[in-house]
């Protein structure tokens, strides 16, 4: 069983976790249904559209449903549109949730390695990154292409315990989605979700398979919670 005294790692999902970035993200997927000739979306809908990709994203823009599908052609000149506005415009309103900073730095102080595992592409997650001053906190980023698969496939979660050269049960996973969640479970790793994101984490925690292993209400919180645990584990040890 995956415990929280066993961490000696630390993964971050990227949107919804560390970077409120919804607003840049809408406004490239509205640019894609404003040329399409289509009305513009809140950013509440938007929200739950995120999570799986840019691929995925643009079917869900232009269908306007998170289970939709569309057509090809038209997929193929959204994505283009998405991908040029969304890399010539990524942290125009995307910050750090508050907190983020401070909870990056205590963490380190407790000598534990981090990572981002995202779905977005690696070239956007790093520039992402490097734009909001983050990308230098960690030791690995690995964006939604890097691997053959994606969250919530485990694979991404144990080529980040394999390169940061803990074992999966080590390494605690934090994000704001199912797809975190699942990823984490199947991996093995401890899981870690976080209010402040675009899912309804308590509606997650009602369903075991979506259950995270602990809830954050801030990411500052997961040191607190974290700093009492493993001294216990390490005078016991």
């Amino acid at each position: 069983m995956t415990k929280a005294k066993n961490i000696r790692a630390v993964a971050f999902d990227l949107d919804g976790t560390l970077v409120d970035s919804i607003a840049d993200l809408a406004a490239a997927a509205n640019a894609v249904r404003s040329g399409e000739g289509l009305p513009l979306l809140d950013d509440a809908t938007l929200a739950s559209f995120v999570g799986d990709g840019i691929g995925v994203l643009v079917h869900r823009t232009l269908s306007g449903n998170r289970d939709g599908v569309a057509d090809e052609v038209q997929w193929q000149r959204g994505l283009a549109v998405f991908v040029n506005y969304y890399s010539r415009h990524l942290s125009v309103f995307s910050r750090p949730y508050a907190g983020a900073v401070t909870a990056l730095g205590l963490l380190k102080s407790l000598g534990l390695p981090l990572a981002v595992v995202t779905n977005k592409s690696e070239v956007l997650a790093v520039a992402l990154l490097r734009q909001l001053g983050l990308a230098d906190e960690f030791s690995l980023i690995v964006g939604g292409d890097t691997l053959p698969e994606r969250k919530p496939s485990a694979l991404p979660l144990l080529h980040t315990a394999e390169v940061l050269g803990v074992s999966p049960q080590e390494l605690a996973m934090v994000g704001d989605s199912t797809n975190d969640v699942l990823a984490a479970k199947a991996a093995g790793c401890f899981s870690i979700g976080v209010r402040h994101g675009y899912a309804d984490m308590d509606a997650l925690a009602a369903d075991e398979a979506t259950r995270p292993n602990w809830i954050a209400d801030d990411l500052p919180a997961i040191y607190d919670y974290l700093v009492p645990v493993l001294k216990a584990a390490r005078e016991a040890g």
